[in-house]
């Protein structure tokens, strides 16, 4: 389990930059014309993980294998869009499945670049996409409403609960307001994810800035991340361009280039870092001499639930989890040092696992 994003925005913003230099591929073509990305692209990447080695170099594992995260690169989207408008609207359904929607908004100016507005102005960019999301939203609504009516009239209860949050839906999108301000009971929320809404998915927003903003950010992005803040929502500043430099790069001349940039990280690593915090995502580990690996799960798991992320059996016939606290399993050297110390722990089924445990399922088949 990691996450999987969907990332939209206009044309010409880096979004396929961007992809490209996440995925460290050239899957997506990035060129200075609308539409360059004529059908979805999906890259798989690892999660960078510091933890990750060092609990592999103490076990000495042969394999160290990370924890995964999928983009979604869409068709740039204009205005009209959900009407059919440009090309954005026919891969809208790829992002419904998504976790979160990362919104890549333009932060740079370059006379060599156009924009489709004309002007650099990135909040009216984002208001531009989110009105296509919402109006696609209430056409999706719109559609299914009559049936679930039908069915509700028959005294379908699960028509009738699925009626009543459609209904909602469309009074707050209706009234300019995307989907994600709802105030949902926990009775209703697996009902209320079941209508695939885009716009009640969290949002990350990206300030693809210039080169020389990539550490501070400009008048552009502070912008945005004040609009982030005051919805309660994500941001991350980045340099697309960089980050497509960094990935042609080994470890240390990009080591290298960050330095000379005056950074202590890839974009990426903070995107995944602001990502994983919105949704709510921790890591856990598994190590012996095979393979160490890493484990994305949501805050506030038990240990079966966690069990359950390495195959379904292991939470079915869960017994108990022997666990490590990273720091403990680092500053002791390991497995069988941190059990003479007797910082290894059995801990049951209402554990909560925390960020950085080491753990060992056991289980009955």
């Amino acid at each position: 389990m990691g996450f999987k994003c969907g990332i939209v925005g206009l044309p010409n913003v880096g979004k396929s930059t961007l992809f490209n230099a996440l995925t460290q591929t050239a899957n997506a073509q990035a060129a200075n014309y609308p539409f360059c990305t004529i059908e979805p692209n999906v890259g798989d990447v690892a999660v960078p993980e510091s933890r990750l080695d060092n609990i592999a170099d103490i076990a000495g594992s042969a394999q160290r294998i990370p924890a995964r995260m999928n983009f979604v690169d869409i068709a740039g989207l204009v205005r009209g869009a959900s009407k059919g408008e440009g090309l954005g609207n026919q891969f809208l359904a790829n992002i419904r499945e998504t976790d979160a929607i990362l919104y890549v908004l333009r932060c740079f100016e370059d006379e060599d670049i156009t924009h489709v507005d004309g002007k650099i102005d990135p909040l009216a960019d984002l208001e531009t996409v989110q009105t296509e999301l919402m109006l696609a939203d209430l056409e999706s609504l719109e559609k299914r409403r009559p049936n679930l009516e039908k069915k509700s009239k028959q005294n379908d209860k699960d028509a009738v609960q699925t009626l009543r949050l459609v209904d909602k839906a469309i009074e707050i999108l209706s009234n300019g307001e995307p989907a994600r301000v709802a105030e949902i009971d926990a009775d209703d929320e697996k009902a209320w994810r079941m209508l695939q809404l885009l716009t009640a998915k969290k949002v990350l927003y990206v300030c693809n800035v210039d080169e020389a903003s990539s550490g501070t950010g400009n008048a552009f992005s502070e912008k945005v991340v004040a609009h982030a803040k005051a919805e309660g929502s994500e941001s991350v500043i980045i340099s697309a361009q960089i980050e497509s430099e960094l990935a042609l790069l080994d470890g240390e001349e990009r080591n290298e280039y960050l330095e000379t940039l005056g950074l202590s990280e890839p974009g990426l690593n903070r995107l995944i870092q602001a990502g994983y915090a919105l949704l709510g995502l921790k890591t856990y580990f598994t190590a012996g001499p095979k393979e160490a690996r890493a484990w994305t799960f949501q805050d506030g798991w038990t240990a079966p639930k966690c069990a359950g992320v390495i195959h379904t059996d292991f939470e079915k016939g869960f017994i108990r989890a022997e666990t490590i606290a990273y720091a403990d399993y680092v500053e002791l050297g390991g497995e069988q040092p941190a059990k003479d110390a007797g910082k290894m722990r059995q801990e049951g089924k209402d554990y909560i696992v925390k960020d950085g445990d080491i753990m060992l399922f056991k289980f009955n088949v």
